[in-house]
């Protein structure tokens, strides 16, 4: 792992807003920019003190995402959609779940 390297998530929203004229109604979108830190192995990265927790929470929380993610499928065999197992997912709730138009951009 590359000594500098940033070890996050990031997640920027755009709120779009239109008024429609002749009836006044607002329509409302939401677009949300995800970069997320990539898993990490943790004997092979050979972290310790601070990065070892921050890898912890980065592998934690996109196994999170994986979990929500998987979930979704009605075959899946889950109740309910396990959002509030990170603050990753409870952010992105509204962006992973029904009546939503995702695309995924995966570098």
């Amino acid at each position: 792992m590359n000594a500098v390297s940033s070890r996050s998530h990031t997640v920027f929203t755009i709120h779009v807003f239109q008024r429609v004229r002749d009836t006044d109604e607002v329509i409302y979108g939401m677009l949300n920019m995800v970069d997320l830190a990539g898993s990490e192995r943790l004997k092979k990265s050979e972290s310790d003190g601070q990065r070892l927790k921050e890898a912890l929470h980065i592998n934690s929380s996109l196994s999170a995402v994986g979990k929500v993610v998987m979930s979704l499928d009605p075959e899946s065999g889950y109740n309910y959609i396990p959002y509030r197992d990170s603050k990753l997912t409870r952010l992105l709730q509204n962006s992973i779940g029904s009546f939503v138009i995702s695309a995924c951009l995966l570098v």
